[in-house]
């Protein structure tokens, strides 16, 4: 699998099939690509905030393809003409040769559209199952006790975890994350974007090697690729 990083929380995994996850790409300052320009076979959102939702509309349409996320978002996403596969928390979806589950995070959801606040259901994480290889997706979350439940149900290879803080966990918390679910390779996200969030991802790095932690950890830049 090829895991390409596009910039804040957004990821092009590809294999047999491409899978998008959290396609923030216009209004996102660090995006390597445009929305046109990306080509997919599915997109996975995480939940509704506009860093998240971002560009899955477009995308959607001119790929003709599904968007896969909570209930909620998938009734409001339907409504915008998007072919939307609604999930609930637990809940996994078979496709053609990969598998997608929704998991817990602890995070808010809503969509904001035209100053207003739409309800669309509750963040969500993602496990993403192609050609043998998991990728867990944290999506927006703190760090909770029951991603040991994830760990074991699951048995992830690979955790894309934010570092960034104040709208979710920051360094301590993704190392704690990571000490619960012991992927094999960990990938820092949602930092940086911002002034708000930004982190130096060496320290991120440096502390998960304080914490004794065998887990390999792997710096991209937006538009940097890495394949296992």
């Amino acid at each position: 699998m090829k895991i390409t990083w596009l910039g804040h929380a957004a990821f092009l995994l590809e294999g047999s099939r491409k899978i998008l996850i959290d396609p923030f790409l216009t209004g996102n300052p660090n995006a390597p690509v445009k929305p046109a320009e990306v080509k997919t076979d599915l997109i996975v959102v995480t939940h509704g905030h506009g860093d998240h939702l971002g560009d899955a509309v477009e995308i959607a349409k001119v790929n003709d393809v599904p968007v896969v996320c909570i209930h909620e978002l998938s009734r409001y996403l339907s409504k915008k003409g998007v072919e939307a596969v609604g999930m609930n928390l637990g809940g996994t979806a078979n496709f053609r040769g990969f598998r997608i589950t929704l998991v817990n995070a602890l995070h808010s959801a809503d969509v904001e559209e035209d100053d207003e606040l739409i309800s669309t259901g509750q963040a969500a994480g993602t496990i993403v199952e192609l050609d043998g290889v998991r990728v867990y997706h944290t999506g927006d979350t703190d760090v909770f006790l029951d991603m040991q439940l994830i760990a074991e149900i699951h048995n992830p290879d690979v955790m894309l975890v934010p570092i960034g803080d104040w709208y979710t966990m920051g360094i301590k918390g993704a190392v704690k994350a990571l000490e619960l679910v012991k992927p094999r390779y960990a990938i820092p996200m949602h930092y940086n974007t911002f002034p708000v969030i930004e982190q130096d991802p060496e320290n991120f790095k440096k502390a998960v090697e304080e914490a004794g932690l065998t887990i390999e950890v792997i710096l991209l830049h937006p538009g940097e690729s890495f394949e296992l």
